[in-house]
């Protein structure tokens, strides 16, 4: 299986993709009331922008675009080197909402306005739920992104080096979306970024030992 996924990795995306998607789905139905509601005082003070919807909302193009350009463009070896921490951290993620439901209360009561950031966020609270929030999914996904784009080696290229500086500035935009819509609190972000750090960091050990077989360099 696992050769057979090396050699089909679009594939391999979508598989996961319905894995995930179908445990956030259940995850969504079955977890009602959380088991722990996440807050510290420095949310308090961060306060409510429906503009930061634009950013959110960029991450779900982002995160396909980099995996496809990496695959097409970069040493396949780059491709499955972002993939292990990214895939790996989601399944992560989606285990602790299993073992230790988390939710917020921080949303404002009511979005006003009838301009399209307005709209869009009244979307986005009508089909996402404020439950299953640490650690971040959408913090750890972007931390994950800018480490690869800061490691991948197709990306030293002179026509592609300032890829490498706006994947900061939009990363950094989807990060600090997240309190600004009041989808995750500080500490959702702090925990999300971490673990983001400790899975690239247990994948660079895995390369470093040899315990991670290198994949053909074609399809």
């Amino acid at each position: 299986m696992r050769t057979w996924f090396s050699r089909h990795p679009v594939w391999f995306m979508a598989f996961y993709m319905v894995f995930y998607l179908t445990v956030f789905h259940w995850l969504e139905v079955h977890v009602t009331v959380p088991d722990i509601w996440v807050h510290c005082r420095l949310d308090d003070f961060i306060p409510f922008c429906k503009y930061a919807i634009v950013p959110y909302l960029a991450w779900f193009g982002w995160i396909p675009f980099t995996l496809f350009y990496l695959l097409w463009k970069a040493p396949r070896a780059d491709f499955w080197r972002l993939c292990l921490p990214l895939f790996a951290g989601m399944t992560f993620a989606l285990a602790c909402y299993i073992v230790l439901p988390t939710g917020l209360y921080l949303r404002p009561y009511r979005v006003y306005g009838s301009d399209i950031f307005a709209r869009l966020v009244r979307m986005l609270y009508a089909v996402d739920s404020s439950k299953n929030v640490c650690p971040s999914i959408h913090v750890l996904n972007t931390v994950t992104l800018m480490i690869g784009y800061r490691r991948s080696r197709c990306f030293d290229e002179p026509g592609r080096r300032w890829m490498r500086p706006a994947a900061n500035v939009l990363g950094m935009a989807i990060i600090l979306s997240t309190m600004l819509l009041k989808q995750h609190s500080c500490i959702d972000v702090v925990l999300g970024a971490a673990l983001a750090f400790a899975l690239d960091a247990a994948a660079s050990s895995l390369e470093r030992s040899g315990d991670v077989r290198r994949v053909p360099q074609r399809l």
